[in-house]
């Protein structure tokens, strides 16, 4: 990670020299100290044109003064050994999280932009879920029968929802780790991997899944609702999308478990609740 750290590092003209990691996850997420800049490093064999297409929407919204982590001015991404780097502005944060509340004003905004001119895809979290359970080797033959057959439930179910928001840009995955607090009470939001038009309903169930199974509590929930001005778990669609997130959830981790040996018993407690229905089960973060 730190040779390709290097070399990328050099692209750009930065120095790598007090490197820390702050996160690894889908993306090595690297700290430059004295420069102040945040360095992402995407697994080897990520698409690049995705990562390009994110670095595009980000600077759209730049332009339209939107609440984001900004881009570090530079030309991006670079791409050494297969693996698409990205740089941003270093915002110093507090030890607490973000509050579920700070996230509904940026959301909000975020799901009543005009159409960007950056092209976006399509949400599809059922498509996510297949392509997840075809490469899941962790579980047991029973365990991706239970899943598969839950998918396809869940798949009829959400053809019979009817929305109840327009349709239009959607983060894909917003949560207290996908926004920084920016000193002023205010929160911005990072992480743009899953942007994506869509259903904004799906970034609501989002926020109250994490809330609810990562022990945020109801409260947090609540005010999260009441500052974004809809309570997405009074809408008859809400089961139905919140199964679904909370499967797609599952699916990722257990297929990311040859990355990461040490989530398989969180998967393996995930998959077990579900089979149990036990909807107020407690998750730890993976």
């Amino acid at each position: 990670m730190y040779q390709i750290l290097e070399r990328g590092c050099a692209a750009v003209g930065l120095d790598p020299s007090d490197a820390r990691l702050l996160r690894g996850h889908t993306n090595a997420v690297i700290l430059l100290e004295r420069e102040q800049v945040v360095v992402k490093i995407a697994r080897r064999g990520s698409r690049v044109d995705d990562v390009a297409r994110t670095v595009l929407f980000v600077r759209w919204l730049m332009g339209a003064g939107f609440p984001t982590v900004p881009l570090h001015p530079v030309d991006q991404p670079v791409v050494i050994d297969q693996h698409a780097i990205t740089f941003w502005q270093y915002l110093p944060q507090p030890a607490h999280p973000v509050a579920a509340a700070q996230l509904a004003k940026p959301l909000y905004a975020l799901h009543t932009l005009p159409t960007p001119t950056a092209p976006l895809p399509v949400h599809d979290n059922l498509a996510a879920i297949h392509r997840s359970l075809s490469a899941i080797t962790c579980l047991s033959p029973a365990e991706l029968s239970f899943l598969s057959e839950y998918a396809a439930q869940l798949e009829s179910d959400l053809g019979k929802v009817e929305y109840g928001l327009p349709e239009g840009v959607i983060q894909g995955d917003p949560q207290h780790r996908n926004a920084l607090h920016v000193g002023d009470g205010t929160a911005v939001l990072c992480d743009w991997d899953t942007v994506a038009i869509g259903q904004p309903e799906w970034d609501l169930v989002t926020v109250e899944v994490h809330c609810r199974r990562f022990g945020h509590g109801e409260q947090h929930y609540e005010a999260f609702a009441n500052t974004y001005g809809w309570d997405v778990t009074r809408w008859p669609g809400y089961s139905t999308l919140a199964s679904i997130r909370e499967l797609r959830m599952i699916t990722t981790n257990a297929r990311k478990v040859h990355h990461a040996p040490n989530s398989m018993q969180e998967v393996q407690r995930r998959v077990d609740g579900l089979r149990r229905k036990d909807l107020l089960l407690g998750w730890n973060i993976l």
